[in-house]
């Protein structure tokens, strides 16, 4: 049975270009010593599905103990397993290089594919998300229930309390990363590639995510481990990056907790091919000049979008309308941008669409108040049932990455809803029990139009909450004061 693995495999790599012919022996002997084999004889492909052939290898490390029996272990195992079959740093960015002198499209073509046929984009495990659109007042709103990333393994927690303590490589987005085998507290990274970018007269690094939220999800990540930052040197790094890759849009969380992204300690962007929802926007009041147009969008968080041919233009709009909000105070609208500490940043997106930039500003606060411990631009309580964790970048341009406790418990909800059973004495559901005391006809819920509603319902819960993190409400108030805040 192992040889036919091993067969299965070595002519996946063959069929998808990760070796050749040539690169057949060598692989096939790779493999034997990271199963610690003697030798081969010659297999039978399988014809296995390459999710499949490698819950097999696995199954096989374990039954012979080379593996714990751990998600841990296994993802070590199978990360290493796929390393046999990526060409070392040098040969990847040789290529990335000829590809792009052809067609920029085909150099991002090339390495996305590698990456996923590495299976260091896990796109076997990303396809478990459960993801569909809501429409809004906004438009379109893509939601999402992330089953991908896997749940952390209770041997794993408990290895992990007795581990040697290690700041190599520092964090996630170090570059160190680039070929690292992993330990129980820090994942195998053997199979990753990274493309060296020059923004801003600063060394970056391109990678993938390897649980994409989009099309081609791609981290920059600062060759250095500092902390997130906006500021002028982030314009101009964005600005940089598409007009390397103008097929890509590219944006940054913000700098300051709670309105930034899960890792505030290492300076990063995220970016890929995708459309977000957010670039529809409807637009409520406009400015028109020689050079550029800003606009206010119709949009649930705070945005400001700005059009024009000229980088410079561009760069110091940007600039400007940062500076200005880092420093904007507006006591009857709950803004105030400094206490003992800064409140007010920016969540700045960029795309070409053509060769005019399109610049996203969203204006973010996050000061808190014992009413709002959380944050008043936060989304409040009464929809942390749905999602408590902060909205990042992803999320404040349309797309929800919802807990992947969601799933079964929504499945519990219709069954309650159907059986007629009160879900406020059902322990898993009792969170969920006033946001569906609030649900709109729900009396009227049955086998036909249970899932629809319900997708439906979690959506627009989505875009309330998304409305909380909006600085300038869109109301006549709201919009009032906003209007003002653009004209520079």
């Amino acid at each position: 049975m192992i040889n036919d693995l091993i067969r299965s495999l070595v002519d996946y790599g063959i069929n998808n270009e990760l070796i050749t012919k040539d690169d057949e022996i060598y692989v096939i002997n790779r493999i034997l010593k990271l199963l610690q084999l003697d030798s081969y004889e010659e297999g039978t492909n399988l014809g296995l599905s390459f999710d499949n052939l490698l819950d097999e290898f696995i199954n096989y490390a374990v039954d012979n103990n080379l593996i714990n029996d751990t998600q841990n272990s296994k993802d070590e195992f199978d990360t290493e397993l796929m390393n046999l079959f990526v060409e070392r740093p040098s040969n990847v960015l040789s290529k990335f290089n000829y590809y792009y002198i052809i067609n920029k499209e085909k150099a991002t073509n090339y390495f996305y594919n590698l990456s996923v046929k590495s299976n260091y984009v896990r796109s076997g495990r990303i396809k478990k998300d459960i993801k569909w659109e809501t429409m809004t007042e906004y438009g379109k709103l893509v939601i999402t229930i992330n089953m991908s990333k896997p749940e952390k393994d209770p041997k794993d927690i408990a290895a992990a309390l007795n581990a040697k303590s290690s700041s190599y490589p520092k964090c996630l987005l170090c570059k160190e990363n680039e070929g690292y085998q992993g330990r129980i507290n820090h994942p195998a990274r053997a199979n990753i590639r990274l493309i060296p970018l020059i923004l801003n007269n600063h060394q970056y690094f391109m990678q993938y995510s390897p649980y994409a939220y989009f099309n081609e999800h791609c981290i920059i990540l600062d060759s250095d481990h500092v902390p997130m930052v906006i500021n002028q040197d982030t314009f101009n790094a964005l600005i940089d990056f598409v007009d390397y890759l103008p097929h890509y849009m590219i944006g940054s969380n913000a700098d300051l907790p709670i309105v930034g992204g899960s890792i505030l300690t290492h300076n990063h962007f995220q970016g890929g091919r995708y459309n977000f929802p957010i670039f529809d926007s409807e637009v409520l009041y406009n400015i028109k000049k020689r050079d550029y147009e800003l606009e206010i969008l119709k949009w649930p968080l705070s945005t400001i979008r700005i059009k024009t041919k000229k980088k410079d233009v561009l760069l110091e709009l940007s600039t400007s309308i940062l500076n200005k909000w880092i420093n904007y105070d507006n006591l009857k609208l709950d803004i105030i941008s400094h206490t003992n500490v800064r409140h007010n940043t920016i969540t700045p997106i960029l795309r070409k669409k053509d060769d005019i930039y399109e610049m996203y500003l969203i204006l973010r606060n996050n000061r808190t108040t014992d009413e709002y411990p959380m944050g008043i631009f936060y989304q409040h309580p009464e929809y942390h049932n749905i999602k408590k964790e902060n909205i990042g970048l992803i999320e404040a341009i349309g797309l929800a990455i919802l807990p992947s406790r969601l799933k079964n418990e929504l499945a519990i909800i219709k069954d309650a809803i159907l059986n007629k059973e009160d879900y406020h004495n059902i322990d898993e559901i009792k969170k969920h029990a006033d946001w569906l005391d609030r649900m709109p006809n729900l009396n009227e819920l049955d086998k036909d139009n249970i899932d629809d509603k319900l997708k439906e319902y979690v959506g627009i819960t989505f875009k309330n909450l998304l409305e909380h993190s909006g600085v300038f409400k869109l109301n006549d108030e709201g919009l009032k004061a906003f209007i003002e805040f653009i004209k520079i």
